[in-house]
Parts: structure tokens; C-alpha cells; sequence
């Protein structure tokens, strides 16, 4: 693998290539987001992101990014608490779907953003908590969202990370592999007549680094108190870290 080479799935390409791809996967996926992650989590996706709120504990007031959140799935539970919250994702057509949603929820307050995670347009030490939910391991280079992550925070500001990972489970692991690879592509061909986008977002979940060595970058770029919280073994885990 070339040194300057990230993984796009489970091919090898240039870094502006998987930006320019994964635009063009969300793009294809955003107006199916739902059927997306339906058929990626057997519909318990809601559940883990209810639970991964509570994690975030938001309260009235204080100012929270939700990276990679377009479709206001996690920035809906958040505004709940009255906290002020900020949408943010690359993809136009991810927050026009979110923005829409707001509308017929008759959610409003939302502040709404195009930004790249690696290169957030936001001052430093601008919010209380930062929030990315099944969105960085679609990030070019990881460790620069980290690290904008931690910019971005206040001191105190707490960073949590919800996504998919490798289950341990004996048995689980062998029969959840063979339903994302096998069955999950079909149901987006037959679906959203795209196959090849949910296969990607399959396979960026096998290419994505393990619960320890994700761990370990969130370390290497700053924060402290970082923890772990599996669920189902692993397949899906809570990460979370302190600014000092």
C-alpha cells in the first residue's frame, strides 16, 4: 500500500479520490438515509443512538457540534435538552435532507453547516461537546478530525464517537459478517437500486481500526479520560474523551 494511499472500502486509493467518493456514496444514499441504516443495523440503529445521547448527557444552553450529522438523527435528540446545537456535515445534500426533516418536525434553533471534519471553519475552544455519530470512519484522515475535534472544544468539552466496529461474539461475528456482505448490498440494489454504495459502507466498516486502536488515536490527539463502551459485543461502540 502507498504510503499516501487511504482505504476507500477495501481498495487502496489516493486521499482526494475517497473524498470525492464518499461524496458521491452519501449523495446516492442521503434521500435513503433511513433504509440505510435500517438495513445496516437490523433497525437498532435508533436504540444505540438514544443511548449514545444519554451518554452525551446535553444540557440547556451549552454549545454542541454534531459532525457528520446532516439528517439531524442525533442533533434532534440533542436540541431536546435545549442545548444549542450545530449540524454539521460535507455533504450539501445530507443537510438539505435534515433541514427538511426539521421542517415538517417543526424543529427549529438548529444552526446548519457545509464543513469538512479535517478542516472545520469554527475558532477554537468553541463548544462544550463534540458529537459524530457512523460518520468518521468515512473521514479521509481520521486523525485530523481528532485533532480539529479537540481545536474546537473548550476546556472540560467532552468528545463522543459512535460507530460501528468488530464484534467479539463467538458465532455473532461469523453470522453478522455474512448478512452485511451478502444480503445488506442486495437489499440496497433492491431498495435504492445501488448496491455498490451499501457495499462500501459495509466494507468501510471492516477497514476501520479496532476498539483499542481507535482508542489509542483519540489519545494521540489530545484528549484524556477516554473510554469505551461496546455494545453487542463490539459490532457498535461509544468512545469518549475529555479536553483538559
Amino acid at each position: 500500500m502507498n504510503e499516501e494511499n487511504v482505504s476507500f472500502g477495501y481498495e487502496d486509493i489516493a486521499p482526494d479520490e475517497k473524498t470525492r467518493r464518499v461524496g458521491g456514496v452519501f449523495s446516492n444514499v442521503a434521500a435513503r438515509y433511513d433504509l440505510m441504516n435500517d438495513a445496516m443495523s437490523g433497525g437498532m440503529h435508533r436504540l444505540w443512538k438514544d443511548r449514545f445521547v444519554r451518554r452525551v448527557k446535553p444540557r440547556a444552553g451549552e454549545a454542541i457540534l454534531d459532525m457528520a450529522g446532516g439528517t439531524g438523527d442525533i442533533a434532534f435528540r440533542l436540541a431536546k435538552s435545549d442545548a444549542a446545537v450545530t449540524v454539521a456535515d460535507i455533504n450539501a445534500e445530507m443537510l438539505q435532507i435534515g433541514m427538511d426533516r426539521a421542517d415538517k418536525r417543526g424543529i427549529d434553533g438548529l444552526v446548519w453547516a457545509q464543513e469538512n471534519a479535517e478542516e472545520l471553519s469554527f475558532a477554537d475552544k468553541s463548544f462544550d461537546a463534540y458529537t459524530i455519530a457512523f460518520g468518521i470512519r468515512n473521514v479521509t484522515h481520521i486523525e485530523k478530525a481528532l485533532m480539529e475535534a479537540h481545536r474546537v472544544l473548550k476546556r472540560g468539552g467532552r468528545f463522543f464517537c459512535l460507530e460501528f466496529s468488530t464484534t467479539l461474539w463467538p458465532g455473532f461475528a461469523e453470522a453478522y459478517d455474512l448478512y452485511s456482505h451478502r444480503i445488506v448490498p442486495k437489499i440496497g440494489q433492491a431498495l435504492a437500486k445501488d448496491e455498490d454504495s451499501y457495499r462500501y459502507l459495509i466494507e468501510s466498516i471492516r477497514r476501520f481500526p479496532d476498539m483499542a486502536r481507535f482508542k489509542t488515536m483519540i489519545e494521540e490527539a489530545g484528549f484524556v479520560q477516554c473510554t469505551v463502551e461496546p455494545m453487542l459485543g463490539g459490532l457498535v461502540a461509544i468512545h469518549s474523551g475529555y479536553r483538559i
